[in-house]
């Protein structure tokens, strides 16, 4: 049991979620505001993408992120900043002809994946680590591209966080370790109930977590209906947790949430299993990040 958790908060993702619930943060403004009110609630971390304005689409464009940054610390709410850096993988194959890609396409090499990473230098940013089926395309992250990013991001003094949706993930983020392309300690999020991925449950969440390096710091989450399950399986397992309208749009069957309503129920959740929530501050030190 892990009784000093880090939550994380997951604000707005790049998911087919715009249309499905009546508040997905889209603006950078809106993204930016929810980060805040997350932090408020108790998390420590808020983990961005960032969406057009005009369609809800996911972006990559520099510029969007810039203003949810500046926005997050003009507000002077403390919160750790984790940007992604899985944006541009996204291979949709044309049924007749799988060497072309159709709408729902977005793949880019190494260095214009980082692009904002370079510009901003976040706290954290994350690292998906490895390709997958990821529902009805690809997601492609190959180890020369993975290799690249770890070495560069090293450079730039931001922690990666090591998004593993499959064993053969943990394992290469494991090798990246090994070849000293991530500074100790590093940092992992078990991702649970992708389709088609790792199954959100105990079990799997177990097995990723004993294959681990020692010293390794972890957060874990499941989409949908077993994001608050899978927290507190992380929880009590001695991991740390990751809840947001990125990975799942409800409070209850049929009730929509927010990301304030969310990251409270995890605060919740940590003290009813005898727990509490680090501050940024407190979150920083065990993480091992570098001061901005």
């Amino acid at each position: 049991m892990n009784t000093d958790v880090i939550i994380s908060c997951a604000v707005t993702g790049s998911g087919d979620s715009v249309g499905k619930h009546p508040d997905i943060p889209i603006t950078p403004e809106q993204i930016a505001n929810a980060a805040i009110e997350a932090a408020k609630a108790g998390a420590a971390i808020a983990h961005c993408h960032v969406r057009d304005p005009e369609t809800g689409k996911p972006s990559r464009r520099v510029d969007l992120y810039e203003e949810v940054v500046e926005r997050i610390r003009a507000s002077d709410t403390d919160v750790i900043i984790n940007l992604t850096a899985g944006m541009g993988g996204d291979y949709m194959p044309d049924p007749n002809d799988p060497t072309k890609g159709i709408e729902g396409t977005d793949l880019v090499n190494a260095t214009e994946r980082m692009a904002h990473v370079e510009k901003i230098k976040p706290e954290i940013c994350s690292l998906d680590c490895g390709s997958l089926c990821f529902g009805d395309g690809l997601y492609i992250s190959t180890p020369p591209m993975l290799r690249q990013m770890a070495k560069r991001i090293q450079e730039l003094g931001v922690k990666p966080e090591l998004e593993v949706f499959e064993m053969g993930h943990l394992r290469f983020a494991n090798q990246l370790i090994a070849e000293g392309l991530v500074d100790a300690p590093p940092l992992y999020q078990i991702c649970l109930g992708i389709p088609w991925a790792l199954g959100a449950d105990p079990d799997t969440m177990r097995l990723m977590r004993d294959n681990l390096p020692a010293g390794a710091n972890w957060f874990s989450f499941g989409i949908g209906r077993h994001q608050m399950p899978m927290a507190a399986t992380a929880a009590i397992l001695g991991g740390n947790v990751r809840v947001g309208l990125e990975d799942n749009l409800y409070l209850e069957k049929g009730v929509f949430a927010s990301n304030r309503q969310l990251t409270e129920r995890a605060v919740e959740l940590v003290r009813l299993l005898g727990g509490r929530t680090l501050t940024p501050g407190e979150a920083r030190e065990k993480l091992g990040l570098k001061a901005r």
